[in-house]
């Protein structure tokens, strides 16, 4: 193999497929990264078997061929060199890899690559089975826009505790009505829906896909997603039978330095049932109010709210006759520091409520919120309230919170 590219495309596609790269695994070669160069683009590649990740880069390639060397040190060397053109060599008989970049060099020893795991790929599988085979799933084509935005204002809410896999991931349902995300830690929910027609009207899938993703899938892909390019539709494949799914994502190629040209992100599905929840469609109290002013009060309280689980009270007065705005009053307590109260005027109607909420939770969504105001939708202190972003729409995009026992 000789090769040469950018050092800036060369650290980015590092950069990329390092996260799915396994620091604990028993196989050696997972803690090494894939290089390939082959017509005229050198693909970067690495597993963990739980995601797996293919980034091919604009290079100039003399020989083809293949190597894995350990993912750390490559990385490592890689960004600590100049913004100027790296060559790379590999001797075949030692298996080492020469990297030379103006006035640097190194030698680095790797595995062969035909010990590296085989990634599915729509475009460039090395194995036409396994190809067909994931052809066989249901392909949906996404546009990019919003998409990694819809993923920030779901994935928050999963859970991070390994012994209920199944709240660790995100249900995401494709239909003809759009796509709808849904992610919950059993203490709170969010829900996001979207169209996923294109210009024309044309539906983007038939039949209706409900499928479970990590949560840490749909984050990378999301990171992906920054630096694609918003013009190309991005490519997706559900294949249950293998209980995987794949995004094919399209860069900006040559255009820009610190780019790739493609990149394939490739996560197993989580098999299992989604908790089956009910959104309540009835509320006693309606609060709206700005978010900015929400969102500045809750975070001075978090830091009284800190010593008393994060829980902050947030007591709500209905509009009356001799007041032309209500009041939501938010109390934050702590035993040793003292504590915090903050009153803001808010259209409020229903009945009076006093309820109380945790701290890091409201933050967490309102940081996410960008329309000038919400709604906050209750009934009793001691059932679950309900956010939405005023002009997202009523099904577009929610949050359930299950309140705190006001003690």
């Amino acid at each position: 193999m000789r090769v040469s590219c950018r050092q800036e495309n060369l650290a980015k596609g590092l950069s990329i497929v390092g996260k799915a790269v396994s620091s604990r695994s028993a196989l050696p070669v997972l803690g090494n990264i894939l290089l390939e160069a082959k017509d005229n683009q050198l693909r970067l590649a690495a597993t963990n078997f739980e995601i797996s990740l293919n980034c091919w880069i604009g290079a100039i390639v003399e020989d083809e061929g293949a190597i894995t060397v350990p993912a750390r040190l490559l990385t490592e060397f890689v960004t600590g060199l100049p913004a100027e053109p790296i060559s790379m060599d590999l001797s075949v008989r030692t298996l080492t890899l020469n990297l030379r970049c103006t006035y640097y060099e190194a030698n680095i020893k790797g595995i062969d690559a035909v010990d590296f795991p085989i990634i599915p790929s729509l475009g460039t599988a090395t194995e036409p089975d396994i190809a067909a085979e994931m052809l066989e799933g249901t392909c949906i084509e996404l546009a990019p826009m919003g998409l990694g935005k819809m993923i920030d204002q779901v994935a928050f809410a999963a859970s991070t505790d390994e012994s209920r896999p199944v709240l660790t991931g995100i249900e995401v349902n494709f239909s003809q009505d759009g796509l709808k995300m849904s992610a919950t830690d059993s203490h709170r929910l969010s829900v996001c829906r979207a169209n996923i027609s294109d210009d024309d009207g044309h539906r983007a899938v038939d039949d209706d896909v409900t499928v479970i993703v990590p949560a840490k899938s749909l984050n990378e892909l999301s990171r992906i997603l920054v630096d694609s390019d918003k013009t190309q539709p991005i490519q997706i494949l559900v294949a249950q039978a293998r209980n995987q799914i794949l995004f094919q994502i399209s860069g900006t190629g040559e255009r820009n330095k610190g780019a790739f040209h493609q990149v394939e992100l490739v996560s197993q599905l989580i098999d299992a049932r989604f908790p089956n929840f009910k959104v309540p469609t009835e509320y006693d109290t309606r609060t709206v109010i700005e978010t900015a002013s929400m969102l500045k009060a809750v975070r001075l309280a978090s830091y009284f709210a800190r010593e008393n689980s994060n829980m902050v009270r947030i007591q709500l007065t209905p509009n009356n006759s001799g007041r032309d705005n209500g009041q939501l009053r938010l109390t934050a307590t702590s035993n040793s520091s003292g504590d915090n109260i903050t009153e803001i005027n808010a259209s409020i109607e229903g009945e009076g409520l006093e309820i109380g909420f945790n701290s890091r939770y409201l933050l967490d969504i309102l940081n996410r919120i960008e329309q000038p105001q919400i709604i906050l939708e209750t009934t009793q202190p001691t059932k679950p309230g309900i956010i939405r972003p005023i002009g997202s729409g009523r099904e577009e995009c929610l949050y359930l919170m299950m309140p705190m026992h006001l003690r």
